[in-house]
């Protein structure tokens, strides 16, 4: 196990080093005002409006980084800052969420298999960290890896989550981008620090991604060489 522990504290330490990257980036980007005037709410509105979405609302939602797109009941909640603040960086993080938006408009298939995945997630997720430290033990005291697989199917549905959001949200922020260009939203210096603070908020989710597959398969290999070693 101590390998395990190894490998998590070097995700941990390479995923605060990109959150840290990105709070830097976010807070530069807050500082390159839109010379259109437009707030985050009227950036959201208005690509909706373009891409001729008329049932999705526009909300302001408490708290830092809780900007998210609600499927189940149609609304774009940005966080306050991002609602009220008229600059690149809250430009980016509403187009974004608007991204997603049109994705369940125009029917994104891997948004609605990542949808689909979410009651399944919320059951793995919950288990998968009890049933695999359960089914090592198992495995070292009685060599039969039997709850050890389980755990590592339980997990398998987490890293085929993590694996699906990466396309979604590369996706959801492609569509922004590609809204500011057509529609001329943003000056070409406040369109670079938009697209830079995208890049690293989906660098995120791609070392989630990584750091997840990561320890998928090192489970996988302890269960064979477990499974090998007490044929």
């Amino acid at each position: 196990m101590g390998g395990y522990y190894i490998l998590i504290g070097l995700f941990m330490l390479i995923s605060m080093g990109v959150s840290s990257q990105l709070k830097r980036k976010f807070a530069k980007y807050s500082k390159t005002f839109l010379a259109n005037g437009m707030s985050g709410r009227e950036i959201a509105e208005k690509m909706l409006a373009d891409n001729g979405i008329t049932d999705v609302q526009v909300i302001s939602t408490p708290g830092q980084l809780t900007d998210h797109y609600n499927p189940a009941n149609k609304t774009v909640n940005l966080s306050e800052v991002v609602y009220h603040e008229r600059n690149a960086a809250a430009a980016a993080v509403a187009a974004h969420e608007v991204g997603h938006a049109v994705q369940h408009a125009v029917g994104y298939n891997m948004l609605q298999f990542r949808s689909k995945m979410v009651p399944m997630v919320n059951i793995a997720s919950n288990l998968n960290q009890w049933i695999l430290m359960l089914g090592i033990a198992v495995m070292a005291g009685s060599g039969n890896a039997t709850l050890l697989w389980i755990g590592i199917a339980l997990f398998a549905v987490t890293t085929v989550f993590a694996l699906v959001t990466l396309p979604v949200e590369y996706d959801a922020s492609n569509r922004a981008l590609a809204w500011f260009q057509k529609h001329n939203m943003l000056l070409p210096n406040e369109y670079d620090g938009a697209k830079d603070s995208l890049k690293w908020a989906a660098r995120t989710y791609l070392v989630a991604a990584i750091s997840s597959l990561t320890q998928l398969i090192y489970f996988v290999l302890m269960a064979v060489g477990g499974g090998r070693n007490n044929e």
